[in-house]
């Protein structure tokens, strides 16, 4: 099975500003996302971009649906906090 996985994605920012975020960002998860969806603003695969960002290609599919559906907001880490410790 070797076809070729390049996914359709939706420019909700320029490259320049990609590169802005990049550079502001002080979040780690946040940056390798925004050098995942810029790997495929350059028309990278999703493996490709995905292993890039050390990460496997189902978690690259998951955060270019979740890019296309809504961009920035839904791209970021939503972490609930977990339980509170003793």
């Amino acid at each position: 099975m070797s076809g070729d996985r390049r996914k359709e994605i939706v420019r909700h920012l320029s490259e320049d500003d990609l590169d802005r975020l990049l550079v502001e960002s002080t979040d780690e998860k946040l940056t390798e996302r925004l050098i995942f969806v810029k790997r495929l603003y350059k028309g990278a695969t999703l493996e490709d971009a995905a292993d890039d960002v050390g990460r496997s290609s189902a978690t690259g599919t998951r955060w270019a649906r979740r890019w296309n559906k809504g961009g920035l907001g839904l791209l970021m880490p939503n972490f609930g906090g977990g339980r509170p410790p003793k």
